[in-house]
């Protein structure tokens, strides 16, 4: 994208920040976090977090859900241009100045102002020293620059990851309550540099041929030994409060781009040979089948709750047919 393009979308991201919140207008009581209509999106993820990922509808739910966040962009917005993604190999190695981070008008705002802080156990990793632990970065505090550098985050943390003494990141909140805070980062080459370069997308979408095998390596495949896979790779690269938020993680409006990107990605995968992996499925209805649950199935529907109506699994397989029109470059 242009840079004019570019910031024509993040305007639009902030137009939908000022917006009032159809959550709150419905019932308050849903959601005490929620103030915006940007607020209903990171809500939605919240609640749903235990069902919509390490599960059968992993894929298909972001992408219907990253599609209503562009909808929105478009329709309460008047936002005229395309959903963009964030193609992590490109910036694997220097993330902090790319033009995804550095900071400029038509970026997606910089990195946070330096802040001590220690290691981030992102795989919450129960070992001495955790497995995994990110590396202290040059972030950590409030983003300042950009077009967010006055973001207001509204919703609580669940469960922050970054460790910042004395910082105004909570490590318990009521659930969905509401906690104004500014959007924190600290943007990790560490991360990008070992999970999201080209030889791990392509690694990726080559070496694994079902869509079993292709959904869990992405998503860390258990985060055994400290593998991240693209999935928390990209979420941890941009780090920080919500960023590095299992639960509220879309409170950072990069995390659009970034599942943007994974939605290329299983495109990518599935175009490869589309009559064994259009409507490939696998997979239980339960993170990580805790507890252990039935299969999930084409028929499930996938429920984004206030940001659309129910769909079927089978018909959010397909980026060209029924609701969805797009393809990517």
């Amino acid at each position: 994208m242009l840079p004019r393009e570019r910031e024509a979308y993040t305007n639009a991201v902030l137009c939908l920040m000022k917006k009032p919140s159809r959550l709150a207008a419905l019932d308050p009581s849903l959601a005490p976090g929620a103030k915006s209509r940007y607020d209903d999106f990171v809500a939605v993820h919240v609640n749903n977090t235990f069902s919509i990922h390490a599960t059968a509808n992993f894929l298909s739910w972001h992408r219907y859900f990253t599609w209503a966040y562009e909808f929105a962009l478009r329709s309460e917005c008047g936002y005229k241009g395309a959903q963009p993604y964030w193609n992590w190999a490109i910036t694997a190695l220097d993330p902090i100045n790319s033009p995804m981070f550095d900071g400029s008008p038509s970026s997606m705002g910089g990195n946070g102002i330096y802040a001590a802080h220690n290691c981030t156990n992102a795989l919450a990793s129960t070992a001495n020293p955790p497995v995994g632990c990110i590396p202290p970065g040059e972030g950590g505090g409030c983003v300042q620059t950009g077009p967010f550098k006055n973001m207001t985050v509204n919703i609580a943390p669940v469960a922050p990851s970054l460790q910042v003494p004395a910082s105004d990141v909570p490590t318990t909140q009521p659930f969905l309550s509401y906690f104004p805070r500014c959007l924190r980062r600290d943007v990790s080459p560490w991360v990008s540099s070992n999970w999201t370069r080209d030889v791990d997308v392509y690694d990726l979408i080559t070496q694994n041929k079902d869509i079993y095998w292709f959904q869990t390596m992405m998503q860390g495949n258990g985060f055994l030994d400290g593998f991240f896979g693209v999935h928390a790779g990209g979420h941890y690269t941009i780090g920080g409060d919500p960023g590095g938020d299992f639960f509220a993680s879309p409170g950072d409006p990069a995390f659009f781009l970034h599942h943007a990107q994974i939605d290329r990605v299983w495109w990518i995968w599935q175009n490869q040979d589309l009559a064994n992996r259009q409507n490939a499925i696998s997979g239980t209805i339960t993170l990580f089948d805790t507890p252990p649950s039935r299969n999930g199935t084409l028929d499930d529907l996938l429920d984004v709750g206030i940001l659309g109506d129910p769909l079927a699994i089978r018909d959010a397989m397909n980026t060209v047919d029924g609701k969805f029109c797009y393809v990517y470059v």
